[in-house]
């Protein structure tokens, strides 16, 4: 029996501008074309797990508005269970405003509205989609108290804890023990080790540090360089797929939705490491956050 993932976090409406160079301090930049997306960390993921073959439960909450509505029609159009995304008649639905230079690079500014008003009490709502599953994947894009609820609530009924710590921030010590497999990428490394990753060998380096705050595995994501794996066992290096970037609005996540199911179908850590970086490669040669992430047939 396939094994469910449930994911636990934002989701965002997000506004896109595609522009030549990103505007300075009191500049005004005449861009190019303008899009809305369906986003946030949370919903990103969520819907790259449920189309690369995985068994989804979102759990996460959106305004009462037609942003929110929209979100909702398209998460079940994905077969994801949307039983627990609730909606919120106080705060809207989170938006990102996201600029695109010509060089695929993207700079974001996100207003969270109803993620921030996530609660741990929502989680006890959603308990049984996180008894029911085998992987519990969240992201910083809500508030930190749930996220922490959401990790020992997790770990007390021995799921196993994806944490994607971005935005990047630092989490309480006490919470890395509780985690099965931590994907910070080299700004998020850097914040929570102290140590610059440039290159395999400083990569080897972050990752013991967070091994040795309790983590059981690290992936840490190198961009263009790759993805770095580590644990007690084994560490390597996987290469990434070479292709004309568009718009990296959504590797991360895409990657992180990947993993999980990678891992929900039992392949071992390079075959899913492998699996992530094809399905990411597809996203970034995309525009748009939901709108770029593959379906299994196409990494086929």
């Amino acid at each position: 029996m396939k094994e469910i993932i449930a994911v636990v976090g934002s989701s965002n409406t997000d506004l896109v501008f595609q522009t030549p160079k990103f505007p300075q301090p009191g500049e005004t930049v005449l861009g190019g074309k303008f899009a809305t997306f369906a986003g946030g960390k949370g919903a990103n993921q969520a819907v790259a797990a449920a189309r690369l073959g995985g068994d989804v439960y979102f759990i996460a909450r959106v305004g009462d508005d037609g942003f929110g509505n929209e979100a909702i029609k398209g998460f079940l159009k994905d077969t994801i269970n949307t039983e627990f995304v609730f909606k919120d008649k106080d705060f809207p639905t989170g938006v990102a405003s996201i600029v695109i230079n010509e060089k695929g690079q993207n700079s974001i500014v996100v207003a969270p509205g109803a993620n921030n008003h996530l609660t741990p009490k929502n989680i006890d709502t959603a308990l049984s989609a996180i008894e029911k599953s085998s992987i519990v994947l969240v992201q910083l894009e809500i508030s930190l108290e749930t996220v922490k609820y959401v990790i020992n609530k997790s770990f007390s009924l021995k799921k196993r804890v994806i944490l994607n710590p971005a935005p990047a921030q630092q989490i309480e010590e006490s919470l890395y023990s509780k985690i099965f497999l931590i994907t910070p990428n080299e700004t998020e490394t850097e914040l929570l080790t102290g140590i610059k990753v440039v290159d395999e060998f400083s990569a080897s380096i972050a990752a013991t540090i967070l091994l040795n705050k309790g983590v059981e595995n690290v992936i840490i994501t190198l961009g263009e360089k790759g993805s770095f794996f580590k644990n007690k066992e084994e560490e390597f290096m996987v290469a990434p797929k070479k292709v004309a970037v568009v718009d990296t609005t959504a590797a991360g996540d895409i990657f992180n939705g990947a993993i999980a199911v990678a891992l929900s179908e039992g392949e071992n850590w390079k075959e899913a490491i492998l699996f992530a970086n094809s399905a990411s490669a597809i996203g970034v040669s995309r525009l748009g956050a939901q709108a770029s992430i593959p379906y299994k047939s196409e990494l086929e």
